[in-house]
């Protein structure tokens, strides 16, 4: 079995804690600060990440370059988008619904890589990505009879317009980091996977935490102090997110 494989399963099972110890914080705050505790409590983590693979191989700390600041900011700004737009989905009643259609992200991440980086996808993976977008759609419905109206009804429900919402802001960020790591290797002798991932992830969650701790600054000081109160569920969130982060980043490069 590949690496890349192994590391997205790994990425995945460790990002669905990160989106249940989310889902427990949303009764504690708001939806901002559900969001911004994935970043902000993950940055320590991301640095402790980027400190250990510089070390582990002996590189020096790469020279980002243009591409790589483009991509990151397009990044981090998609997933703050993707990742608040998750959150919210916590408080409807049909979450399970709204989080199945924010999967079609590997779908549309699919798309975006065909258009922004000229990815080809085989005809393989293409049968693959149909029948998670089919799956997606019988999840939706698995409560009452499966029925082509029902499928075709369940798509424009506001919990599947904010599920895809999701998906699509995830997927432009996947390209994105996919991109900006990519474009480390452009300037390094040796190019490491691992230190790509761990710079794009330093990068992005720093600038992640800062926008979103100066919007809280600026208009809800009072989610500051309900962040306070729950540091050590938020910090076990921001290790959850770190981590799924940097094996997504890592696993996308390979």
């Amino acid at each position: 079995m590949e690496a890349w494989i192994v590391i997205t399963i790994a990425a995945a099972f460790i990002q669905n804690i990160r989106s249940s110890l989310q889902k427990h914080l949303k009764g504690a705050m708001g939806t901002t600060g559900a969001t911004f505790v994935r970043f902000g409590f993950g940055a320590p983590f991301a640095l402790v990440f980027l400190l250990a693979t510089l070390q582990f191989s002996g590189l020096p700390l790469p020279v980002p370059n243009t591409g790589f600041a483009v991509w990151v900011v397009v990044g981090a700004l998609s997933q703050i988008a993707a990742q608040a737009l998750l959150v919210q989905m916590f408080s409807l009643r049909n979450f399970a619904v709204g989080s199945a259609y924010s999967r079609t992200e590997p779908a549309q991440a699919a798309v975006f890589g065909l258009i922004f980086l000229g990815d080809r996808v085989s005809p393989g993976a293409l049968v693959a990505i149909c029948v998670s977008v089919a799956g997606v759609m019988l999840i939706s419905v698995a409560r009452g009879p499966v029925t082509a109206r029902a499928l075709v009804a369940s798509v424009f429900t506001r919990t599947a317009a904010i599920g895809l919402a999701s998906g699509t802001m995830f997927g432009i960020a996947a390209v994105a980091y996919r991109a900006a790591s990519l474009s480390l290797a452009q300037t390094m002798a040796v190019p490491d996977y691992f230190v790509h991932a761990a710079c794009v992830l330093v990068v992005a969650i720093l600038l992640q935490t800062v926008l979103m701790l100066g919007w809280m600054l600026w208009r809800d000081r009072a989610e500051l102090g309900r962040i306070r109160a729950a540091w050590r569920m938020s910090a076990l969130t921001g290790l959850a997110g770190a981590t799924a982060s940097f094996l997504w980043f890592a696993a996308m490069t390979l």
